[in-house]
């Protein structure tokens, strides 16, 4: 197993771990943090393991943090829908 995937793995680790510990903001301050190191973390093993390990960590990672992407879908969706006017 190559460096990248043993770091990828242990930041789902860590993530899924900070996800059973409590929080007063609802783990986005987490969030943003495993969002900072996870996207150069993502590029990383797609360089070193290939573009398939990438599209399944990105998934993982996806799986993990799907609250940001729905909010971020829901903010995109409403900038780009038919106005409520």
């Amino acid at each position: 197993m190559t460096s990248a995937l043993t770091a990828a793995l242990l930041w789902l680790v860590v993530a899924n771990v900070i996800a059973m510990l409590p929080s007063r903001d609802h783990h986005w301050r987490a969030a943003y943090v495993l969002i900072a190191i996870g996207i150069p973390l993502l590029g990383w093993v797609t360089v070193q393991s290939g573009p398939i390990w990438g599209m399944l960590i990105l998934a993982a990672g996806a799986s993990v943090l799907r609250w940001p992407l729905i909010h971020l879908w829901r903010w995109a969706k409403g900038k780009t829908g038919p106005s409520a006017e």
